[in-house]
């Protein structure tokens, strides 16, 4: 499985896009590298933590701690957003809507998440096969890979043969 299947990535991409040509097209010319500068970091920063947190699944403190930043940085993003509207930077109401109610429905999905992963996480495994598809076979001679077996196979051959390596130095 891949981050670009979760939910909530695809909400945090959705509302980073919007957010930035938001940015660049509505708000005045001092609010761009102001709040408008602001709103745009965070939103991405939402994104990107929920990509480096999957990427550390492995360790349940470390993806819940990503997705605890990720939804703080979510946070962050209203919060600007609110500003730009209260300020009168940003004038279009439909365009505040639209951004508010995609970060809220963000931030419900991601405090859902994060329980989810603190009860049930590394209960179901990914399946292995979808990290080892379209890998081309090394061509080097000295290699110790076999060609004729499957990469999965060859990394648990590799791990028995350095398990039994490191048992005969002893």
């Amino acid at each position: 499985m891949s981050y670009k299947k979760l939910e909530i990535w695809t909400l945090a991409r959705e509302l980073s896009i919007k957010v930035h040509k938001m940015t660049m097209t509505e708000l005045p010319a001092f609010e761009l590298y102001e709040e408008g500068s602001q709103i745009r970091r965070s939103s991405k920063s939402t994104r990107s933590l929920i990509v480096e947190g999957y990427g550390r699944r492995e360790y349940k403190q470390d993806f819940i701690r990503f997705l605890i930043n990720a939804l703080a940085s979510n946070d962050e993003s209203i919060d600007h957003l609110e500003t730009l509207w209260e300020t009168q930077s940003l004038k279009s109401r439909k365009s505040y809507d639209e951004l508010l109610q995609l970060a809220n429905h963000l931030g419900m999905k991601l405090n859902r998440f994060i329980e989810v992963v603190k009860v049930k996480h590394n209960q179901l495994k990914e399946p292995e096969q979808e990290y080892f598809t379209n890998i081309p076979a090394i061509q080097d001679q000295g290699s110790s890979i076999d060609q004729g077996s499957s990469i999965p196979d060859q990394v648990s051959n590799n791990k028995n043969r350095e398990s039994k390596e490191y048992k005969s130095e002893i």
